[in-house]
């Protein structure tokens, strides 16, 4: 399978849903909920763009 900017737009957005829903259901406080959705997120492009550099790095480096 080959990713291009848009199979990986739709991965990483249905993956933050997922993961930004089950932290919504959990039992905790609403503005904990919110602390740790902003991490996941800043965290996710985080690896995203790393991921994304890697990938270019190793396609060149061959």
């Amino acid at each position: 399978m080959k990713f291009d900017t848009t199979t990986t737009g739709i991965a990483f957005v249905l993956l933050l849903v997922l993961l930004i829903g089950g932290t919504a259901m959990s039992p905790m406080s609403t503005s904990t909920v919110m602390m740790v959705s902003v991490g996941l997120v800043v965290f996710g492009v985080f690896t995203l763009f790393l991921g994304i550099k890697h990938g270019e790095y190793r396609a060149n480096r061959s």
